[in-house]
């Protein structure tokens, strides 16, 4: 039998965990068990099934799907979507890289689940009923009548050990989960396949034959990226973005799995959760004896059932009930616990009025490092800036600010003019307006500087980049 290889599916932009996750840095990456994303403690529990792993992830996001390969110690291929096109033609890409005969493991980048061993297990048992020809779905087995899950309604026993799938149901009301609990033979859906790429492929062809002709086209285009990612173990592969663009958006459920015959369903009884609200976030932690969940500096006195995630500093709530509070240094969320679905919405009404925080966190993740935008006011804009070791920031020249850099931890290598010079902590220097310059890192350590910008715009706009070190890598 073929070997399995993991393909994480690392799209979505995770509104719902608002302010937390936002469209730049979504939840996938976050620190949300533990020191660790959701997409590295992915990256582990998948390791051991295959020995390289495949993802799917936005052009975007590249640098920060590299770093977590890095955390996690893990090797494979990183197919770039220039665009974003839902899970019908992201696992079309990924079957069309693959081996014909190669089983395809696909899990989206955002569930948890801590039983890795058990999950393996799972996995394994399908593996005969993928050699069989079938698409194999892994639902949950439900401890409650959620609202938030799709279900898949179990059929008859195959051959192969596992189950056929008799319908699937989109997320139902609360009278209709209630019933689906009840009837005993649904399970959640927890959106993992495992099929041998020619069959999904074949799938494709009878069902989304157009999907399947774009993505064909866009890898007919691809090229692959030998920048700095391959010495880690890690290659980009970026489709031809036109014919990507021309791909249509669909799930795989619609396009695929619903009008297909030859679907099978394995029920996992371990914990999961797909991280899906706030509420989800919540009952990862331990509650105390009047269900509170304090995460960070969270304080609660005479509240219940109130959820307070305060990493930065002191939050307090007082007499609280079924209360959310979701504190970040730019942007706070109170919400009812009952509203917590509804935290999209909020999303959508600040990219309506053009508000920064829908997108953007106060501290932005780059190639090279990160910069956290600490205080600005009229003419004047104050950064903290931390560059990785051995990186580079682009060659460039600002036409209407001039800049203050100040190191506090490591060595900055300063290109400023036809001079190069090192500064040490609590050196610094200046950068004229109109000056072409670049910041390296040349140490072993992480490299922090505050830099403090004046002139007339302090836009991100304002760069003229001469030379650009870092690339798409």
């Amino acid at each position: 039998m073929g070997s399995i290889t993991p393909v994480i599916l690392c799209g979505g932009s995770g509104t719902r965990l608002w302010p937390l996750s936002r469209k730049s840095f979504p939840k996938q990456f976050v620190p949300l068990i533990g020191d660790k994303s959701l997409l590295q403690l992915t990256l582990e529990r998948v390791a051991p099934l295959g020995t390289r792993v495949l993802a799917v992830a936005a052009e975007d996001h590249r640098f920060l799907v590299a770093d977590v390969y890095r955390q996690a110690k893990v090797r494979g291929t990183v197919i770039l979507e220039p665009v974003a096109r839902n899970t019908a033609a992201a696992m079309a890409l990924a079957a069309l890289h693959a081996a014909p005969d190669e089983f395809l493991l696909f899990c989206p980048a955002d569930h948890h689940i801590p039983d890795a061993a058990a999950f393996a297990r799972t996995v394994k048992e399908g593996l005969s009923a993928a050699a069989s020809g079938a698409i194999v779905t892994f639902g949950v087995v439900p401890t409650f009548p959620s609202t938030a899950y799709g279900y898949i309604r179990q059929g008859a026993a195959r051959p192969d050990g596992s189950l056929q799938v008799a319908q699937f149901e989109e997320k139902p009301d609360a009278k209709r989960a209630q019933e689906l609990l009840l009837a005993g033979d649904a399970l959640w859906n927890a959106g993992i396949f495992l099929v041998q790429a020619r069959v999904l492929i074949e799938a494709l062809e009878a069902h989304a034959p157009d999907i399947l002709a774009a993505c064909r086209a866009a890898m007919a285009k691809a090229d692959t990226d030998d920048g700095l990612a391959v010495s880690a173990g890690l290659s980009f592969l970026r489709p031809g973005r036109a014919e990507f663009e021309a791909c249509r958006s669909q799930s795989i459920d619609y396009a695929v799995l619903e009008p297909h015959k030859e679907v099978a369903v394995l029920p996992f009884r371990g914990q999961w959760s797909d991280v899906g609200s706030w509420n989800a976030v919540a009952d990862l932690g331990p509650a105390d004896a009047n269900d509170n969940r304090l995460h960070g500096q969270g304080w609660a006195l005479n509240a219940r059932n109130t959820f307070v995630h305060a990493p930065h500093r002191p939050v307090v709530a007082v007499g609280t009930q079924d209360l959310l509070i979701i504190d970040t240094p730019d942007a706070v969320l109170v919400a009812h616990r009952s509203c917590a679905e509804q935290v999209k919405e909020v999303v959508a009404h600040l990219e309506m009025v053009n508000a920064a925080q829908a997108i953007f966190h106060r501290k932005v993740v780059r190639p090279w490092g990160w910069y956290d935008s600490v205080d600005a006011g009229e003419r004047f804009q104050v950064k903290r800036i931390g560059v990785k070791p051995g990186a580079s920031l682009s060659l460039q020249k600002h036409h209407h600010r001039a800049e203050h850099w100040i190191v506090v931890r490591g060595t900055a290598q300063v290109t400023r003019g036809a001079e190069t010079f090192l500064l040490s902590e609590n050196q610094s220097t200046y950068i004229p307006i109109g000056e072409v310059h670049r910041l390296h890192n040349p140490g072993k350590m992480e490299l922090e500087m505050i830099e403090v910008q004046s002139g007339g715009y302090l836009g991100e706009d304002d760069i003229v980049r001469l030379e650009d070190t870092y690339g798409r890598s």
